[in-house]
């Protein structure tokens, strides 16, 4: 059974996913939040394998709850949950780490398929996000011109791509993988030159677009 954390402000759709998720035979809401304050406490008690969780909430938002989740260690994949007109929190959300992004009107099979994927440690973005996404990574600033990328992305640094998306440092990257900090440092250098991006929020999101995540 995956045990999953809801968290969002509005009681409707909290019950409305509820409810969709009652549906499933392997998933199940453990706990609900209706802000991102109360949330942490409920994620450190519940250890969840999933946390559904509102980017828009009081006293503290989806984002700051990731940060404070990373500051905090606790290794918890999370969803966001957003409106399609709600552009502005997307690269925040990759850089905060967050496994995927779903629409609140999501359906039950998308929303089912989210939580299994991510529980297996997946990430899930769906389509029209991921161009969103693209598309606002486009208008940060950048102080170089883009390269093609000389050769595609070892297996190694493809696992190192992952975990950067998952929101690990590169020290924490180094002890999964038995291996020095610097080590890692060279393989994400390799791999922002040969996805042509100068950091790793762009890193992450070339990545979903050419099929590495």
């Amino acid at each position: 059974m995956i045990r999953v954390v809801l968290v969002d402000d509005q009681t409707l759709v909290r019950a409305g996913l509820v409810r969709l998720l009652d549906l499933t035979p392997d998933i199940r809401v453990i706990a609900e939040a209706a802000d991102g304050a109360a949330a942490l406490h409920l994620i450190e008690e519940a250890k969840p394998d999933v946390v559904l969780l509102d980017v828009r909430m009081p006293r503290m938002d989806g984002i700051a709850v990731l940060a404070e989740l990373n500051r905090l260690r606790l290794r918890v994949p999370a969803v966001l949950l957003t409106t399609f007109d709600d552009d502005e929190p997307l690269l925040e959300g990759v850089r905060a780490g967050a496994r995927g992004f779903l629409l609140k009107d999501v359906s039950l099979d998308r929303l089912a398929e989210a939580i299994r994927t991510v529980a297996a440690g997946g990430t899930l973005i769906q389509p029209a996000m991921t161009e969103r996404l693209l598309l606002a990574a486009s208008r940060l600033p950048c102080d170089f011109e883009s390269l093609e990328p000389p050769d595609p992305l070892t297996p190694r640094e493809t696992e190192i791509l992952r975990l950067m998306a998952g929101g690990f440092s590169n020290r924490e990257i180094a002890v999964t993988f038995g291996t020095s900090e610097g080590t890692v440092k060279n393989h994400a250098s390799n791999i922002l030159s040969k996805l042509g991006v100068r950091d790793r929020t762009r890193a992450v999101l070339k990545g979903l677009d050419r099929g590495y995540i």
